[in-house]
């Protein structure tokens, strides 16, 4: 027996929620929940309808991140040359490792190990379809494959939040440059 379907109020409720607690997470770790049914303009019992505890609501806004990352990736290519379309990704990426920082530094190690197993591999087969598009169409290097291209990116949960905005972004750039076919038009 499914669940039944929520009311169109409800889901914009719980949406805005998500989007409030995902912005609060790129302002600071310290996320309240006060704080952010305030900024999705709902009341705080709204709020625990929807999500009981702080963990499952960050939980949430990990999940969804996850999820339009990796959904994402199709839609690029299906816009973009193979080279643009992972640019514009490894993007998003650096934006979702911003959220997955907040989300991680406030939740227990059992419940961010457990998100993190479970959006390994969704990630890991969107950037290798990225990679694989970039590779047929001869701009992206052949001896590279997405398990290496994650161990290259994950070195950006080291920095420092000060340091996001300054560092992730130049970085990427570096790591997007090494992909590229050195024969390739740039």
């Amino acid at each position: 027996m499914s669940a039944p379907a929520r009311r169109p109020d409800a889901v914009q409720n719980r949406t805005r929620i998500i989007e409030a607690a995902r912005a609060a997470l790129a302002e600071s770790h310290h996320v309240h929940l006060n704080e952010i049914a305030k900024r999705a303009g709902v009341g705080q019992g709204t709020l625990y309808r929807n999500f009981p505890n702080r963990e499952a609501l960050l939980a949430e806004v990990y999940r969804r991140d996850v999820e339009e990352l990796v959904t994402a990736a199709s839609a690029l290519l299906a816009e973009h040359e193979p080279v643009e379309a992972l640019r514009q990704w490894l993007d998003r990426l650096i934006d979702y490792a911003e959220i997955k920082y907040g989300v991680l530094a406030v939740l227990e190690p059992a419940a961010w190990q457990d998100l993190v197993d479970h959006s390994r591999n969704p990630i890991e087969g969107a950037l290798g379809h990225l990679l694989d598009a970039g590779k047929a169409a001869g701009s992206i290097r052949t001896d590279v494959e997405a398990h290496g291209v994650l161990l290259l990116i994950a070195y950006l949960g080291r920095l420092d939040r000060d340091e996001w905005e300054s560092t992730a972004r130049p970085l990427m750039n570096v790591v997007l440059d090494g992909l590229r076919r050195q024969d390739a038009d740039r």
